[in-house]
């Protein structure tokens, strides 16, 4: 995996511009569609049960990385919570912290996961372009100005998503 990751990102915020926190599994991908197996079925549902976003399939674009606030993906263990971005071919999740199961989930399928430590507000937009440095931890605008940090990755989680998942490890 590279060092540093350049994509736009995706944000979930309120209609007052705020992060959105406490986002739990059955808004990410509600439980009447859990008999749903084909994981390129799934994302059509991404977010169908959180308020204002249940066009989100529609909106976001390959190559895109979710931002949302606290307590992302809180709530029961559910694997198609992680496996809904990846079938809209997002490249990954991040947010200011994560519900334990869920952020396993996610490292374990091989998902790139950054948690933020912050985040400037005037980047918090859809469509920006950042440069997230997984090492350092810094994120860059397109200038180049710092203007957030997050925590650097593991070597364990940057081996897992090289092999595409936890299974995959296992020499």
């Amino acid at each position: 995996m590279k060092n540093e990751l350049t994509l736009p990102i995706f944000v979930l915020t309120d209609e007052s511009g705020t992060l959105i926190n406490d986002i739990d599994t059955d808004q990410i991908f509600h439980n009447r569609y859990l008999s749903i197996v084909d994981i390129d079925k799934m994302g059509q549902y991404a977010l169908d049960n959180l308020d204002n976003y249940k066009d989100f399939p529609t909106r976001v674009k390959p190559g895109m990385l979710l931002v949302a606030g606290e307590n992302f993906g809180s709530g029961s263990s559910r694997q198609q919570a992680v496996d809904c971005f990846k079938a809209l071919k997002m490249e990954g999740i991040s947010a200011l912290s994560f519900g334990a199961i869920y952020k396993r989930n996610v490292i374990n399928s091989g998902f790139p996961l950054i948690e933020l430590k912050r985040l400037d507000d005037a980047v918090k937009k859809t469509g920006t372009v950042l440069t997230f440095n997984l090492n350092s931890g810094d994120i860059f605008d397109k200038s180049g100005a710092l203007v957030g940090e997050c925590q650097p990755i593991s070597p364990v989680q940057e081996e897992i998503i090289e092999k595409g998942g936890l299974l995959h490890t296992v020499h």
